[in-house]
């Protein structure tokens, strides 16, 4: 089974698992306790979105409402984590941020405590943790004069989270910690667009019919490209498995 804690499509593209009761699953159950337009922590950035739920309340939510009543056999669950990708974005024209080199350490300061709280409310299984991917590259921002601010971010970001789950693994020696590199993988999708079936990477369609387009809208993917990334994720999972 799959527990996502940060909104991942490509979970349920890995999982088969699209709708219903996750228990009905024919095939791996997934429980995601994600919720849109999610930062790290409300006390360090203003909420995405009005309605927003940080991941640090997901996590929470999770160890008081549910830690006690759903399963998670230690050998067959995958804790997934993916966040970043708003905190990146949401702080390219944050003026009161000096240094965020700091900034962002305190964010994942925040992350790994939250991740700390899950894994000892019984989430003890592999632990799963997504790069985040390249935002200048989507629509929103080819041209922009905030892309490189974006990229910088974004690669300060993508740094200090394979410092902190280093420092998770090393302290939690008999669970398994892997970290799939989404960024690397967008990379290789845009570069490698017309062999993976698209035909448009600059604009997108907010459509029914996102055929060739491998944007959604200014920042989302389409379908098919969390399709795709979802195979790139289960091949690294059965990569290191073997």
């Amino acid at each position: 089974m799959l527990i996502g804690i940060m909104l991942i499509d490509q979970l349920e593209f890995l999982t088969n698992c699209f709708s219903g009761r996750p228990l009905d699953c024919a095939i791996r159950q997934l429980w995601d306790f994600a919720f849109v337009g999610a930062d790290i922590d409300g006390n360090l950035l203003p909420l995405h979105h009005p309605f927003t739920v940080p991941l640090v309340d997901q996590v929470n939510q999770w160890a008081r409402f549910a830690s006690g009543i759903l399963p998670r056999p230690q050998a067959q669950t995958i804790t997934a984590w993916w966040i970043g990708i708003n905190d990146t974005g949401d702080t390219v024209n944050n003026a009161s941020i000096s240094d965020f080199h700091s900034f962002f350490e305190e964010e994942m300061d925040s992350f790994f405590s939250a991740v700390e709280t899950a894994y000892s409310t019984g989430l003890r299984g592999m632990h799963l943790f997504l790069t985040v991917p390249p935002g200048e590259r989507s629509p929103g921002y080819l041209g922009s004069p905030s892309a490189a601010t974006l990229q910088a971010h974004v690669d300060e970001f993508n740094k200090i989270l394979l410092q902190h789950a280093r420092i998770f693994a090393q302290n939690h020696a008999a669970t398994p910690v892997l970290v799939f590199d989404a960024h690397a993988w967008f990379n290789y999708a845009l570069d490698n667009a017309p062999a993976l079936g698209f035909t448009n990477t600059s604009g997108f369609c907010e459509c029914t019919n996102e055929k060739g387009f491998f944007w959604y809208n200014s920042g989302h993917p389409t379908e098919l490209v969390h399709q795709q990334m979802a195979g790139a994720l289960e091949e690294f999972l059965l990569s290191v498995s073997i």
